[in-house]
């Protein structure tokens, strides 16, 4: 399984809190894409928080897979449950949602 390399903006609160899924153990994010992914497939990504100017690289593994109109989802993504090395990231988020 190869990497992948996704980008992401949340231009607001609002919509990272829908990205955010709080129910993966070290957190996670909800990431709208058309390119097909595997469970268990390594991702990195580039994200661009509310308020902030320059992306910050992350990396998890696929834990959840939506495809397009599924569970009234318009647009198909996948779940990336980030990796142990971005706690500093999950506890900046946490801290934009509280």
């Amino acid at each position: 399984m190869s990497a992948r390399a996704l980008s992401f903006t949340f231009n607001d609160t609002n919509a990272l809190r829908t990205a955010w899924m709080p129910l993966f153990e070290r957190g996670g994010l909800f990431l709208p894409t058309r390119v097909r992914h595997r469970l268990g497939q390594r991702v990195y990504m580039l994200l661009t928080l509310p308020e902030e100017p320059d992306a910050r690289p992350a990396s998890g593994i696929v834990a959840w897979i939506s495809p397009s109109g599924m569970a009234g989802q318009r647009e198909g993504g996948v779940g990336v449950h980030l990796d142990a090395e971005e706690q500093v990231l999950r506890e900046h988020v946490e801290a934009l949602l509280a």
